[in-house]
């Protein structure tokens, strides 16, 4: 149980390299707050990813992979789309988006 989250996180971790190389290369992210949602977003992405290559080794991978995915879903896909199109009406699933993977991080250290 949980051994697809590795190959999981890697392919997360290469699509979130994608899109910070798709910024810094037509750079569609302009203004402030939009810059540094963009980069929060990125930065969550990645440590996200590497959370999930340790998911197998934890006594709960199915629970650990489970809330650290979806959370690191909700959670940068919002980021992302907000500093790309500027629509901030996504924000109503800031508590679950901001919830989940702190409880996968719980998950993996239990």
């Amino acid at each position: 149980s949980g051994g697809c989250f590795p190959q999981f996180g890697c392919l997360v971790r290469s699509w979130g390299l994608r899109i910070g190389l798709l910024r810094s290369a037509q750079s569609p992210v302009s203004g402030c707050l939009r810059e540094k949602l963009f980069d929060k977003a990125n930065k969550h992405h990645f440590l996200h990813s590497l959370a999930l290559l340790g998911v197998p080794l934890c006594r709960k991978p199915l629970w650990a992979g489970l809330l650290l995915a979806s959370g690191t879903t909700l959670f940068c896909t919002s980021f992302y789309y907000q500093s790309l199109s500027g629509d901030h009406s996504i924000r109503t699933l800031a508590p679950v988006r901001g919830s989940l993977p702190i409880w996968g991080w719980l998950a993996l250290a239990l």
